[in-house]
């Protein structure tokens, strides 16, 4: 039997990346899955793809700097289904590469709207079907990045580190109703959000990356989606309340590359 069969799933930031990722395995692990995005053809396309390989998905676009987005694609899900099980909020973006002193108001509010106050709504619209069930499973993305430092990236390892705290405590609160709040902090991935920062930045940038990983290489989507596919299973029945580090060993060595930098 598949690990997630029968139960119904939303995924923020789902038309590519680790969204992509993560959407594509719950479906194939035989959850029906609801992408949200704000790239509706790619969306589209990709629901599309999942029902012509036989799996349950549906593309409704959110833009999850917008409260009434996220509302309506997680009741779009439970209207459907009449239930909730798996709320991944994934979506992102990276601003940063600036010291904090030279962000604007204007880059800092819109990386908190996207990247924690999604997170904030996500929950705050999924919780009621979880709590009514009994039930329910939140995977929060966050980021090594919350983690350990990194020159110019103080507003978004705030916004990642926020979403760490906020992960333990709904854990706490809402862990008597039997709903399961973890988070997942990957280390760099091959998206195509890193490949935007690589030409932005500069060619050196890669190869620092992967000098910082002890396993020698930057991870794969596939790989966070399956740290994504166990939290949301029965088989973490017990797990809650903790972060999961799909990190390639990043945040347990030494960040400073002299020789790339």
């Amino acid at each position: 039997m598949a690990r997630l069969e029968g139960k119904t799933a939303v995924i923020t930031g789902a038309a590519d990346g680790i969204g992509h990722a993560i959407a594509e395995a719950m479906a194939r692990e035989g959850a029906h899955v609801f992408l949200g995005d704000i790239a509706d053809k790619a969306g589209e396309d990709f629901a599309a793809a999942l029902r012509a390989a036989g799996h349950d998905a549906d593309y409704v676009h959110c833009d999850v700097a917008q409260e009434a987005d996220i509302a309506r694609l997680i009741d779009s899900a439970v209207k459907k289904t009449r239930r909730l099980d798996i709320m991944v909020n994934n979506a992102a973006i990276a601003i940063g590469g600036m010291p904090v002193h030279e962000m604007t108001d204007e880059q800092w509010h819109r990386l908190i709207a996207v990247n924690l106050t999604s997170v904030f709504r996500g929950c705050k619209f999924a919780l009621p079907y979880m709590i009514a069930q009994k039930s329910g499973s939140i995977i929060n993305m966050a980021s090594a990045q919350g983690h350990i430092g990194l020159d110019g990236w103080t507003a978004y390892a705030g916004a990642k580190g926020a979403v760490m705290a906020m992960t333990r405590q709904m854990a706490v609160e809402f862990g008597p109703m039997n709903i399961r709040v973890n988070s997942i902090s990957p280390g760099t991935i091959n998206t195509p959000m890193n490949d935007k920062l690589i030409k932005e930045i500069g060619g050196n940038l890669a190869k620092t990356w992967v000098k910082m990983h002890p396993l020698g290489r930057i991870g794969e989507p596939s790989e966070v989606a399956e740290a994504a596919v166990y939290l949301a299973s029965d088989a973490a029945g017990f797990t809650t309340g903790t972060d999961l580090r799909v990190d390639g060993g990043l945040t347990a060595a030494p960040r400073y590359v002299p020789e790339l930098l």
